[in-house]
């Protein structure tokens, strides 16, 4: 797999208080498998489907203990120039790049509406070995409050072009690389409780979104929304059982005409 261009979104991880309530869930819902917890990481764990990496899982280190949530990390060519450019467009460093090991360097951001995320310089571990195939990742979207100012930053810091969704009911963007959307960004209506900050919601592809649903809420996930079919697959959004938002998506069931884009 050659190293994916900058901004991919290329690999998805999450901090659980329970790993191993996280293994099992995860495991039960999307057919993840794990590899070998790694103490010289953290007891960082990957998950796997049919043999080839879809995300990973971690416990908090300690005083990182809160609420589990996604992290979405972005390929770039150099972490430390990706970090000095999220500072200059009004984002904030939270980890500044860190070499792990030969698999690449890390580094942690938040976006000025409020949304983490994180950026990826790969050197051994490229990222996801496979997207799109059920239980790999499929899509994400940012959900801000604020989407001028994700909008702007986003743009800035990665080498997107930006298409706005021409429907009155919602404020959906999506950011494309070499005319392919990698990222969508969508504006928080008051149904989100005020309470809840930005953050990028991680879509896992599933072959039937009912059935996923049904094992997840059985399995102790909240259902926020959905499930629902779209031009884009019948998806739904989901709290686990440790309170970290994700989605699901069969994608192979669409209903609907796509919807009509302009670039911004």
């Amino acid at each position: 797999m050659a190293v994916q261009s900058e901004g991919t979104p290329c690999w998805a991880d999450a901090m659980f208080s329970d790993v191993e309530g996280a293994k099992r869930f995860y495991g039960d819902v999307l057919g993840w498998t794990f590899g070998e917890s790694s103490s010289e990481y953290g007891n960082y764990t990957q998950a796997a489907v049919d043999g080839k990496a879809v995300a990973a899982v971690v416990p908090p280190m300690p005083g990182q203990e809160g609420q589990s949530q996604w992290c979405l990390y972005f390929a770039v060519p150099d972490a430390a120039a990706t970090a000095q450019k999220v500072r200059d467009n009004g984002g904030e460093v939270l980890m500044e790049p860190m070499q792990v090991g030969d698999f690449g360097t890390m580094c942690l951001a938040r976006e000025p509406s409020g949304a983490v995320f994180g950026v990826w310089q790969a050197g051994s571990h490229e990222g996801f070995e496979t997207t799109g195939t059920p239980g790999a990742y499929c899509w994400a979207e940012v959900f801000t409050r604020e989407p001028e100012k994700a909008d702007t930053f986003l743009s800035a810091v990665f080498p997107y072009r930006m298409k706005q969704m021409e429907d009155h009911a919602v404020d959906y963007r999506m950011f494309d690389l070499g005319g392919d959307p990698v990222l969508g960004r969508m504006k928080m209506t008051d149904d989100f409780p005020p309470e809840v900050p930005s953050y990028i919601n991680v879509y896992f592809t599933v072959d039937d979104c009912d059935r996923a649903v049904e094992r997840a809420v059985k399995l102790g996930a909240v259902l926020r929304f959905g499930p629902m079919s779209s031009p884009f697959g019948r998806f739904a959004a989901l709290s686990d059982p440790q309170g970290a938002n994700f989605s699901v998506i069969d994608v192979t069931t669409t209903e609907g005409q796509m919807p009509s884009v302009k670039e911004v």
